[in-house]
């Protein structure tokens, strides 16, 4: 699997990075929501060979269900289900930035099976497969605790992705609580630099799976943990936000209550 994904990106990603035409970029739901001809290429070269390698699996890529919603619906299936992003962090790949990832997972009745997290300009892949453990271009991955004390080092959405109040609970109220948060340009490449120790937590609003599926996979088997502002164990797809992937369960737990802290009944640009 590795080396079809990265054959793959190789050919219609790299092959395009800092290459892109105007031609090559198109707007999907409005302004800033950009998809390539990257984007589409790896997506179809993916699910023609994804659903051919599992008898009865179905694919929702990024892309196809940007067209068809209804495909969400197969999450729950009784068979096997992949789950393609072709590229996490298109706008970065359109700059020309080099953090943008593409992720693959694989679920069955909802449960995260396996992922694989491809970084194609610095040629890393993680996989991890559930209660088997995390990889790292093959070396075992194994997240160290958050340090107990000092600021929490956490990646979300960019503020003007956020509303006012998911911005004041995110930037404003972060400090307050020992957190530090930093805009997000790609999930995926958040996710593996909590597996890796260089990032304390990633806090989410939405859910896609084709964004999370992967790096909350991945963050879990290197030992982090993920919960909802709730703190219950985040389940992919439930509706259930906003939701943080950390470095350890005390760390998540930290994020966890900051996102449900109760907030002013006036928004920010009200007070």
């Amino acid at each position: 699997m590795e080396e079809l994904i990265r054959t793959v990106v190789a050919e219609e990603v790299l092959s395009r990075f800092g290459r892109l035409s105007d031609a090559d970029i198109s707007e999907k739901t409005g302004p800033g929501d950009l998809v390539t001809v990257a984007d589409r290429n790896v997506e179809e070269r993916l699910t023609e060979v994804l659903s051919s390698m599992a008898p009865g699996s179905l694919v929702i890529g990024e892309e196809a269900v940007a067209a068809d919603p209804g495909l969400l619906d197969s999450l729950h299936d009784d068979g096997p289900v992949w789950i393609i992003d072709p590229i996490d962090g298109t706008a970065n790949f359109v700059r020309g930035l080099p953090e943008f990832a593409t992720l693959v997972s694989v679920v069955r009745h909802g449960e995260l099976l396996a992922s694989w997290t491809h970084l194609p300009v610095p040629g890393l892949t993680a996989v991890a497969r559930r209660g088997e453990g995390a990889l790292l271009d093959g070396a075992p991955l194994r997240l160290r605790p958050a340090p107990r004390s000092g600021v929490l080092q956490v990646a979300s959405a960019r503020p003007a992705h956020l509303t006012a109040e998911q911005q004041h609970r995110f930037y404003e109220l972060a400090p307050e609580h020992g957190v530090k948060a930093c805009a997000s340009g790609s999930a995926g490449c958040d996710y593996l630099d909590v597996a890796r120790s260089e990032l304390d937590a990633v806090a989410y609003t939405w859910d896609n799976p084709w964004d999370h599926a992967a790096g909350v996979l991945l963050v879990q088997e290197a030992g982090g943990t993920a919960l909802t502002a709730r703190g219950e164990p985040f389940r992919m797809n439930q509706g259930v936000v906003p939701f943080t992937a950390a470095r350890d369960a005390s760390t998540a737990r930290r994020v966890a209550e900051l996102l449900a802290v109760p907030l002013p009944s006036a928004t920010p640009s009200e007070s």
